[in-house]
């Protein structure tokens, strides 16, 4: 779910101007006094900013610097403030620079009337405790702050994984269905607690309205273990398994994400591509062959080149291309939203930022492994090391 974009880690700027004025800091015009013989021209004064005030967490980049961009130039939107770690180029926002885990947040979120918050970290390559203590601990305190300063409604984003991949999951999944996800894959763990989290919240907060929007395969400037298996030379295939493959462009995750600002939608919302695609359409439209390895040795070597650090991706995420977790858009469909993207479409965009690089079990390699591994197919060479770092240990162990 990269979801939205880790956060750069910057210094704190005590300085930071306060928020909006709720109000739009509008003058009124007062009615003028004139002559009945000769009536003065009424002056034009400019119609009060509508709509809420707006705040987004991690605006910086990625999903939430497009969010930010998206909301100031709506004239559905009063006001954006904008929060992250470093000052981004949205100029018609409000910028505020802090850690979102700062309970100063709170000071500026008054006069805020909705929170978004997008300040996450699910980069494969960050340590998973200081992940998770900067996901869990950044939620917990943009709710707390939220309602001491009044916010009435908090959007969060996590991932339609939270529904887990399972052979038994129905095509598609009920956006009401149990959220059966473990916490085995890349930050699925973080996302299940922030779910958590959203629930409590309300009864925590009386008054704080609570909206999730659970996105599919995120594409569009993300880098996730997802987009990532399709940058390998073969796409690994379980035997036996039944993948289903659906996207979701940044551009509607934002739509989405914007009518869940302005109200037209609440609750708890998939948001995604319209239907999917089965594994043999992606071979074929991607031009990408497969290869076809019995779960055991699929399974077996992911988990123990994770183990020794030779790739970011645990055993878990291949779950997550070996059964289906196709979502119902329902909430949105019945609210008047579209998505604006195909799976295909979106297929074709993601083949198209991926061109060029080679990835193996979620490691990328650099331009001279590529090459050594592209002749037999990168996922034989890396269990072929798989092997031979076997073979060394039982060498060590003789020794």
């Amino acid at each position: 779910m990269s979801s939205p974009d880790p956060q750069v880690r910057a210094a704190r700027n005590p300085s930071d101007p306060t928020p909006p004025d709720p109000d739009g800091g509008q003058d009124s015009v007062p009615a003028e006094e004139t002559p009945a013989v000769a009536a003065a021209p009424a002056r034009e004064s400019s119609p009060p900013a509508r709509g809420p005030v707006v705040a987004v967490t991690g605006a910086a980049a990625g999903v939430g610097a497009q969010l930010t961009e998206r909301l100031a130039a709506s004239e559905q939107i009063k006001q954006v403030v904008a929060i992250d770690e470093r000052r981004g180029e949205c100029a018609r926002a409000q910028w505020h620079v802090l850690d979102v885990r700062d309970p100063a947040i709170a000071e500026k979120l008054r006069g805020v009337d909705v929170v978004v918050h997008l300040a996450l970290d699910l980069d494969l390559e960050t340590d998973a405790a200081a992940r998770t203590a900067y996901n869990v601990r950044g939620t917990q305190t943009v709710l707390t702050a939220a309602a001491a300063a009044g916010v009435h409604r908090v959007v969060l984003c996590t991932s339609a994984m939270v529904y887990g991949a399972l052979s038994d999951n129905e095509l598609p999944l009920s956006e009401d269905a149990e959220l059966r996800a473990t916490a085995e894959a890349t930050g699925v763990g973080d996302l299940l607690e922030i779910e958590r989290l959203a629930r409590r919240a309300p009864r925590a907060h009386p008054g704080l309205n609570v909206t999730v929007v659970r996105p599919a395969i995120l594409v569009g400037g993300t880098d996730t273990a997802l987009t990532r298996y399709f940058e390998s030379p073969r796409l690994l295939v379980v035997a036996g398994s039944r993948p289903a493959w659906q996207f979701c462009h940044v551009d509607d995750l934002c739509s989405a994400l914007e009518y869940a600002v302005v109200e037209k939608v609440d609750g708890e919302l998939a948001v995604g591509c319209d239907g999917w695609l089965e594994q043999e359409e992606v071979e074929e439209l991607s031009g990408i062959r497969r290869m076809e390895l019995p779960s055991t040795v699929a399974l077996g070597a992911a988990a123990r080149l994770h183990r020794i650090g030779l790739t970011p991706s645990p055993a878990g995420d291949l779950a997550y291309t070996m059964y289906p977790w196709v979502v119902s858009v329902s909430r949105l469909h019945d609210a008047g939203w579209r998505p604006q993207w195909t799976n295909e479409e979106v297929l074709a965009e993601l083949l198209d930022e991926v061109a060029g690089r080679r990835t193996v079990a979620g490691r990328r390699l650099g331009r001279k492994d590529a090459t050594a591994a592209g002749a037999a197919g990168a996922t034989v060479a890396l269990l072929g090391t798989a092997a031979l770092v076997r073979r060394a240990r039982k060498a060590r162990r003789r020794l």
